[in-house]
């Protein structure tokens, strides 16, 4: 299929101003002022779109492919995320895990999940273990799984801080981290461990002892739901200065919560000068919202969504936030962290997942690997078992 998008302000992140692209083979194989010359009947697709953003596809660097949940009973766990969740979100790209349910749900079923998502058009990856020590894993350790089997990038998410985790100790927490980058220098991978903090006290004290007490990078030691309380997300900034990504959750964010939305993250991050490439957005979509008690009773549950990512990103648009500035937190940062050499970016030889936004910010039109899924706020392309065809 060959495509040409006339006309479009190009964000590669970087603000490349109009431009005309050409993509061919799911490449993208010109960026240019110029119109390439390409005989017409060729063309697959040929449209103007007089001067609307075009940006890289998003990559959600945590979604529950699976489903998650679980919290309340077996009634309780989600169902697995469908496929046009993914792109009505712009989403082309995303990385799915296990959290509380490390039990029922499997890598092996999370790997199956991955490769049913490759087999629609969508670009998909996911990490090894879950929750809790010892790691759910398909080969019986963490560094054959991120050596062996393709798709699986590093472990996660691996929860501290938390109730539900396994309360685990330094060292077991050490060696895991160990295991993981030494898996990812073998293998060119990110070799991370994505870590699940909880609302506990300690927050973030096991990452600052892995960074005080052992050799390993700072990169490797990746905390999520930063956001989910203040005082966390004071911490986590710290963490960037000493080479640590953060990543914060878009979820929504009650008045009287003691946490922040994604983009109020965004924004005070920005605002204090914490290094702009150690910061990305990532949506839990398909995984369990609950609100505990102090005593760990369930006080009421939602579940995370695909599109609070797009929406996040619509609502700092919104706030006037430079184009350039924003899109970084959820392409190319992302990209950076997970290796993912082909992603995050609008770039000649790299993979053609773009998007298009209309002039109200929402997402209009979605391409993954050089397929429209995606035309005029309309799905073209479902996944097999969706009911809303």
């Amino acid at each position: 299929m060959i495509h040409l998008l006339r006309n479009v302000h190009v964000y590669a992140p970087e603000d490349l101003g109009n431009c005309h692209v050409l993509v061919a083979a799911g490449k993208v194989v010109a960026i240019s002022h110029e119109v390439p010359h390409i005989e017409p009947s060729l063309l697959t697709t040929d449209q103007d779109y007089a001067g609307k953003k075009l940006i890289p596809g998003l990559i959600d660097g945590h979604a529950h492919i699976t489903g998650g949940g679980g919290e309340t009973g077996f009634s309780s766990k989600v169902p697995a995320v469908h496929l046009s969740e993914y792109t009505q979100a712009g989403v082309t790209t995303v990385v799915g895990l296990l959290g509380t349910d490390d039990l029922t749900r499997s890598t092996s079923s999370l790997v199956a999940q991955v490769y049913a998502l490759r087999e629609s058009g969508l670009s998909a990856y996911c990490y090894t273990g879950g929750y809790h020590i010892p790691l759910t894993t398909l080969t019986g350790s963490v560094k054959s799984d991120i050596v062996h089997i393709e798709p699986i990038l590093g472990v996660g998410e691996l929860a501290i801080s938390d109730h539900r985790s396994s309360q685990p100790t330094f060292d077991e927490v050490a060696r895991i981290a160990g295991d993981a980058h030494v898996a990812g220098l073998m293998t060119g991978k990110a070799g991370i461990v994505h870590f699940h903090l909880g609302d506990g006290d300690r927050g973030m004290d096991l990452i600052n002892d892995l960074l005080q007490q052992t050799e390993i990078p700072a990169r490797v030691l990746n905390p999520t739901h930063c956001n989910r309380k203040k005082v966390l997300f004071d911490q986590a900034c710290q963490l960037t200065r000493l080479g640590c990504y953060i990543d914060v959750t878009a979820f929504p964010v009650a008045e009287d919560e003691d946490g922040l939305t994604a983009a109020d993250a965004f924004k005070q991050f920005k605002a204090n000068g914490f290094p702009p490439d150690k910061f990305t957005i990532s949506s839990d979509g398909g995984g369990c919202l609950p609100h505990f008690d102090a005593q760990g009773e369930l006080l009421h549950m939602d579940f995370g969504r695909n599109l609070a990512l797009s929406e996040t990103l619509k609502e700092l648009l919104d706030a006037g936030l430079a184009t350039d500035q924003v899109l970084p937190a959820f392409t190319s940062n992302v990209a950076k962290l997970l290796r993912l050499n082909t992603k995050g970016q609008v770039k000649v030889g790299l993979d053609a997942d773009l998007v298009i936004l209309d002039t109200e910010h929402q997402i209009q039109d979605v391409m993954a690997m050089g397929q429209w899924h995606r035309k005029n706020h309309q799905t073209l392309i479902y996944g097999g078992f969706e009911t809303n065809k």
